[in-house]
């Protein structure tokens, strides 16, 4: 009884106040809609500095001093980078891996306020929570003005399934509307129960009470770090990736202290060493953080507590293409995003405590917990399926305790910068949504700390147009089809990827030889990734395959699979701009397979479903002992990539050699190109019990035996029976 009339308070309360802000709202409807329309870019001029080439970018670093050196190219580093080049410092970065290639590229693909965070400040009257929710509304609208190319708005729908939720939940969106004033994106609004279903399908509708709809925004994570980094070397910073810190510089003071004055680095391509002098040195290297703290000060206690997030991509028709799913509470009390991402659908994320680790991989029990949230709010037609998880990726959130404060043991809520006695400015903590504040905060830090003399004195990034913003137009993908003769998909996917550097892309397309389109081949059927992309990668500072399967296009994130048999043209591609021997392309597709199997859940995804029993019957067993004997026309045991061949030649099926291993990386096969029986059994039972979606060795087999049924039939009928002779 308490309960009952502790909810019917809840939702009166909550209906009271929020008609009143709704009805605020509708009266003080101040929002420009036209914000991050064209006009808004016109005021700006693209910089005109070409990208100097990495080997310019090398020698800047071994024979120049620099004002601000940061370390760490992720959101954080470019971030911080673009803002002191921009105030008028001599600014370098430097990057171990690649841009992005830590946690950067590797989030829920969010540009969001936090709701989680809202609702705390509310229910705790917590002021600190407020102004950080207020804070990353700021920069969310900055980051679509800035790249809309980029990001876009994305309505989220928050599905309510008991009556006393449904004012609850509005009065809390409301209220994020409110907190970000003329900063918001789209106005929140109530659906009931029917118009929930009809703009999520696939959503359970049974116990359903009616939805809210609230909008955030939706970023390529990767793109958007390697646009400000770029953006940033266009203004003149010297970026590089693959250098690697291998020790800090100090000279002593007058006052017996010793300062940073520089940095050892080596370069991890060419294996050379050299010294960087720098005024200020910036540490910005996410979940490392403590590694180059440690480097200043042995002695100092870990501030860093890593936690791993998970995410999954499944297949597109998972969600609608323009609206996303919250779940605000799941079996364990986390959130669960269900997100339409570049026509696949991202679900995520976990948070678990983990080890430090620059190849973090995702483990079964993280993807399993991720499945069993999204079953619960997919109606029975959408079977969730193991085998329908295209590709899965851990990500370190660096969370972290405030060295400022006497108590380092209860971790921040936000970002920390912090000063060590030896001038190491240290930025850590906070989310990508505020990547361009936190920049502001930490380059305000240096000049202080560090005595530095800027042209400017305060930050001129809020509102700084990125790369490819300047000349982009939602209608710009159509000059491409008629000037290029480019697949309206492509130019689409090249607009919204490069913005107006997109033309600078289709000038290094190849003719198809096709009617249409004219110029453009793939380097995967499915995906909208071609040529011209991977010479213009590297023009961006990609120097390995994984560097461009990850971060330069999407495809390892979307379909580890696609990802790794488009690995040998996308290398061929690379190997002429880069000069790459026929050694190192052997490297390259190594590394690049043992990034896809480890940190892109390729063997995760294989070892479920070795792990299942083969649960067929004993029919089936016959049956497919049966097919597979029909390709197995030695009675080897095995089936052979001639066997295959020979098949295919059959059913009149021509495939070039690299189609016909395709087949046979749908399986595990022995290192000699083999499949044995059992892994065939394996295959279709996994295929059977769901933990496989598909595989086209399976559908071959099942097409050879139609074929052999058939000639069976024809031998066996007499020519009295068929009704011929005299």
């Amino acid at each position: 009884m308490a309960s009952k009339l502790k909810k019917i308070v809840i939702s009166g309360v909550a209906g009271a106040v929020g008609a009143g802000l709704a009805t605020y709202l509708l009266l003080n409807n101040d929002v420009d809609i036209d914000r991050w329309s064209v006009k808004a870019h016109q005021n700006q001029k693209r910089n005109k500095r070409p990208l100097p080439k990495r080997e310019e970018q090398i020698k800047s670093l071994q024979t120049e001093s620099f004002d601000v050196l940061i370390i760490g190219g992720g959101a954080t580093g470019a971030g911080c980078a673009l803002d002191a080049v921009t105030r008028g410092l001599k600014t370098a970065l430097i990057e171990a891996d690649d841009f992005a290639s830590g946690t950067s590229s590797r989030s829920t693909k969010l540009i969001h306020g936090g709701v989680r965070y809202l609702q705390k400040a509310i229910m705790q009257l917590d002021y600190d929570q407020y102004k950080m929710v207020k804070e990353a509304l700021h920069e969310r609208a900055t980051m679509l003005h800035s790249a809309p190319h980029l990001a876009h708005p994305l309505p989220i729908m928050l599905p309510v399934y008991q009556w006393w939720q449904v004012p609850y939940y509005w009065f809390g969106i409301k209220m994020y509307d409110l907190v970000a004033g003329t900063k918001n994106i789209g106005g929140s609004y109530l659906l009931s129960k029917k118009n929930a279903l009809e703009l999520f399908p696939m959503l359970r509708g049974d116990k359903l009470c009616g939805a809210i709809v609230y909008y955030d925004g939706q970023q390529d994570d990767a793109r958007m770090n390697l646009a400000i980094a770029l953006t940033a070397t266009r203004h003149g910073a010297t970026v590089v990736n693959h250098v690697k810190v291998t020790g800090l510089i100090k000279e002593p003071t007058n006052d017996g202290k010793e300062i940073i004055c520089g940095v050892h680095v080596k370069d991890e391509l060419s294996q050379k060493e050299w010294k960087i002098p720098a005024k200020c040195v910036i540490n910005a290297t996410g979940p490392f953080t403590d590694t180059i703290r440690k480097m200043d000060n042995i002695k100092i206690k870990e501030i860093c507590a890593p936690s791993s997030g998970v995410h999954i991509v499944l297949p597109g028709y998972y969600s609608p293409e323009q609206m996303g799913l919250l779940d605000p509470s799941t079996s364990d009390g986390r959130v669960i995003f269900f997100l339409p991402w570049q026509k696949q659908t991202i679900a995520g994320t976990t948070d678990l405590p983990c080890q430090v680790t620059h190849n973090p991989k995702p483990t079964e029990d993280e993807i399993m917990f991720i499945l069993e949230e999204v079953k619960n709010y997919l109606n029975p037609d959408v079977e969730v399926r193991r085998g329908d998880v295209l590709s899965a990726w851990s990500g370190i959130r660096p969370l972290v305790s405030d060295p400022n404060k006497p108590d380092t043991q209860s971790l921040a809520r936000n970002h920390i910068v912090h000063v060590s006695d030896s001038k190491l400015i240290t930025i850590a903590g906070g989310k990508w949504t505020t990547y361009r504040s936190m920049a502001e905060e930490t380059i305000d830090a240096a000049i202080e700390a560090c005595s530095l003399q800027p042209k400017f004195e305060l930050s001129q990034t809020d509102g700084l147009l990125m790369e490819g913003a300047h000349g982009w137009t939602p209608t710009m993908y159509i000059r491409l089809v008629q000037d290029f003769g480019l697949d309206c998909e492509v130019a689409q996917h090249l607009a919204n990827s490069y913005g107006d550097r997109a033309f600078a892309v289709a000038k290094l397309a190849t003719i198809t030889g096709k009617r249409w389109p004219i110029i453009g081949n793939k380097v995967h059927p499915e995906f909208p990734y071609i040529d011209a992309e991977v010479r213009y990668g590297v023009r961006e500072y990609a120097m390995t395959a994984t560097d461009m399967i990850a971060r330069r296009l999407r495809l390892a994130f979307l379909n580890v699979q696609a990802a790794q048999e488009a690995l040998p043209d996308i290398i061929n591609v690379m190997a002429e701009e880069l000069n790459w021997s026929e050694e190192e392309k052997k490297k390259q597709h190594k590394d690049a397979t043992e990034f896809l199997q480890y940190e892109m859940g390729q063997n995760v995804n294989r070892a479920s479903r070795d792990k299942i029993p083969i649960n067929l019957s004993k029919d089936e067993i016959q049956t497919y002992i049966k097919r597979f004997q029909i390709i197995d026309t030695d009675r080897k045991g095995y089936v052979s990539i001639n066997d295959i061949r020979r098949s295919l030649k059959h059913l009149g099926i021509r495939l070039n050699d690299n189609d016909v291993h395709l087949l046979l990386n749908d399986i595990d096969t022995t290192y000699n190109g083999q499949l044995d029986l059992s892994d065939y059994l394996q295959m279709m039972s996994a295929i059977k019990s769901g933990h496989v979606a598909y595989s086209r060795f399976a559908r071959m087999a099942e097409l050879e035996e139609e074929k052999h049924e058939k000639e069976m039939l024809k031998k066996k009928i007499s020519v009295e029976r068929s009704g011929g002779g005299l």
